[in-house]
């Protein structure tokens, strides 16, 4: 075990060290109850040889990815639910991530268990398959700009719905460069000064897609009803069928409530409030609804919801494209130096093999 600055003894049970710390981080006595559960419950999985797939007692210090898969395995196995197992490996993930943080671990095994457990989500071959086709006149039959704004933007970047909600005005530049030609669609909805961050310069149509936003958390002055999942910061091509349906939207976009300027604020009984993940689901239900392609009741194999949306966009652009890399890097799903090659390299290989297979929705 690596210790860092941290005695030997703080970390004789690594899992009450991470609890405390919980604690410290402000977090209510019912999540750290619920951690709490589920990291005991995978702690007696290691202790137990005649559970475990090494048949003797591992620490979880000592767990390795395959030993995490096993007990993701083992969850799946007791009929626990899909959406249950996915839950208990984030607070696995987040457990292993923090320590490996800290240096009271030396790395995090659950990394690999749940990008394994993404990419398996997200090529379920039992999920509805809807051709582009069909999918082209889905999206004409939405009218309404926010509406048709959200779920072009949804089927053109691959983002999860609280990033989306997270985006703010800042954060999206429909002109060549950020400093030197802001988009007159963007500064003439607001009377505030909205400039766009700086690393959209130079970067042509684009959209930044933070790592930070957090639930519950202030971000840009406001409390963020949404987490970001990414791993890194991700900067993500707009096209030119993406940046007209933006404009479309932000001409009739409503005054906002927030000073962080949201790019999507809702239209109905929140009038120009910041959308919330829940907004979104409904919205997109609505339309399902409509398709034909959502049941109350059904499963995810079976419903179209705000996710199918990010399977949809994963599904083509990486069967047209090759590249598993930048698909992975638009999803938001690598860090470290895999991202800084592509950011690096966004110019003359993001951008460019973007906006040669993206699919056309019109």
């Amino acid at each position: 075990m690596s210790t860092g600055t941290t005695g030997d003894d703080d970390f004789a049970d690594p899992i009450a060290y991470f609890l405390e710390d919980m604690t410290y981080h402000g977090k209510s006595e019912r999540t750290r109850e619920a951690y709490e559960r589920v990291l005991r419950r995978f702690e007696d999985f290691l202790e137990d040889p005649s559970r475990n797939p090494r048949g003797t007692r591992i620490t979880p210090e000592a767990a390795t990815h395959r030993d995490c898969m096993a007990w993701v395995h083992s969850l799946r196995r007791s009929d626990v639910a899909d959406s249950t197992v996915a839950t208990y490996a984030s607070y696995l993930h987040r457990f292993y991530a923090y320590l490996a943080q800290i240096g009271a671990f030396d790395s995090n095994p659950m990394a690999l268990v749940v990008e394994e457990m993404d990419e398996r989500i997200d090529t379920n071959p039992s999920r509805r398959d809807v051709s582009l086709p069909a999918m082209r006149s889905f999206v004409e039959a939405v009218s309404h700009p926010l509406d048709h704004a959200v779920i072009v933007t949804l089927l053109k970047t691959g983002m999860r719905v609280g990033e989306l909600c997270n985006l703010d005005l800042r954060d999206v530049v429909l002109s060549s460069t950020a400093s030197e030609s802001r988009d007159p669609a963007i500064t003439a909805v607001s009377t505030a000064d909205v400039s766009a961050r700086a690393q959209l310069d130079g970067r042509g149509p684009s959209l930044y897609v933070a790592a930070e936003p957090t639930a519950g958390e202030a971000f840009a002055g406001e409390i963020r009803s949404a987490s970001n999942k990414r791993k890194r910061s991700t900067i993500v091509p707009v096209d030119d069928e993406l940046a007209t349906v933006l404009r479309r939207w932000l001409a009739i976009r409503p005054e906002s409530r927030s000073s962080a300027e949201p790019l999507f604020l809702s239209t109905s009984g929140s009038w120009g409030s910041r959308l919330t993940p829940d907004m979104v689901h409904h919205l997109v239900e609505g339309h399902a609804i409509q398709a034909g392609w959502y049941r109350p009741g059904g499963g995810a194999e079976e419903n179209v919801t705000p996710h199918y949306f990010r399977h949809f966009f994963t599904t083509h652009l990486r069967d047209r494209t090759g590249d598993r890399g930048i698909v992975k890097y638009l999803r938001g799903d690598v860090g470290g130096d895999i991202i800084d090659t592509y950011t690096h390299n966004w110019g003359d290989r993001v951008r460019e093999t973007y906006e040669s297979h993206i699919y056309s929705l019109y």
